[in-house]
């Protein structure tokens, strides 16, 4: 489960109350599904979205599940329906490692949580939180940070700091990129290009989808081009090969520029 949430390029968002999607959101090109029940579920429709989830992982389908927040009255009715089976969870609105702590003590053994980072204090306190075990990774909550600042969050260079301090935070902790938030708006395509390409540059290797219609797009930009991984195959070789100090593409061969093929390797599933 851990390993294929680490590789995923593209988050597709699925509305717990509405199971009709489920299945159509599964059937996409996009890595994984996010069954969300929080922000895109109102709270009149919490329990039956909450029913809906439940059913659809008792029947065997796949995804992560986006609980509501500690500070919420769902938030205990969410975790002990996760608790049946091994499960992904997505925490929002954290603030401190303890609260990722109490969530991964409560679930079934096998599960793993991906870590909303989406409030200052949560995007301050990024090492500390992607380091209690259990966390194979963050995300960045671009829309929820720019609401409580007062920015658009779709203004890249706005939020190019909270973004860098997720990366930072990632790999500080050893665990993989970070997922980059979602582009508002669904129709522009040269937005989700745009803000999918910004995310990449920083260092983020999937991000948040909240249509299908992003999912090729985001897929697109997070996967190595063939010139890349031809790239990587050259330098590994070169390392590979013994004897003197080698170049590629004028290049010295030496261990960040290894790290860096292998990791781009990684990515391409290669």
């Amino acid at each position: 489960m851990s390993e294929s949430l680490a590789r995923a390029r593209s988050v597709l968002f699925v509305p717990g109350h509405r199971p009709d999607r489920f299945d159509k959101a599964a059937a996409t090109t996009a890595d994984t599904i996010v069954l969300d029940l929080e922000d895109a579920v109102g709270p009149d429709e919490k329990p039956v979205a909450r029913k809906n989830v439940a059913e659809w992982l008792a029947g065997g389908g796949h995804g992560i599940v986006r609980i509501n927040d500690a500070g919420t009255c769902w938030y205990e009715d969410d975790v002990a329906m996760l608790a049946e089976r091994p499960a992904a969870v997505m925490l929002p609105k954290i603030t401190r490692p303890a609260e990722v702590v109490d969530v991964v003590r409560a679930l079934a053994p096998g599960s793993c949580v991906i870590a909303i980072l989406e409030t200052a204090a949560g995007v301050l306190n990024a090492q500390a939180i992607c380091s209690v075990p259990g966390v194979v990774r963050a995300a960045f909550g671009n829309a929820d940070l720019g609401s409580e600042l007062g920015l658009d969050p779709a203004h890249q260079a706005s939020l190019v700091h909270a973004r860098a301090q997720v990366v930072l935070g990632s790999a500080a902790a050893g665990i993989v990129p970070p997922i980059d938030g979602a582009t508002l708006d669904l129709t522009d395509r040269d937005a989700i290009t745009a803000d999918a390409t910004h995310a990449a540059e920083l260092g983020f290797t999937g991000k948040v989808c909240l249509h299908p219609r992003q999912v090729d797009v985001v897929n697109a930009v997070f996967t190595p081009s063939p010139e890349a991984v031809e790239w990587a195959r050259r330098v590994l070789a070169a390392a590979d090969s013994g004897g003197s100090i080698k170049a590629v593409d004028n290049q010295i061969v030496g261990k960040p520029i290894i790290d860096r093929a292998r990791r781009l390797l990684a990515q391409a599933g290669c």
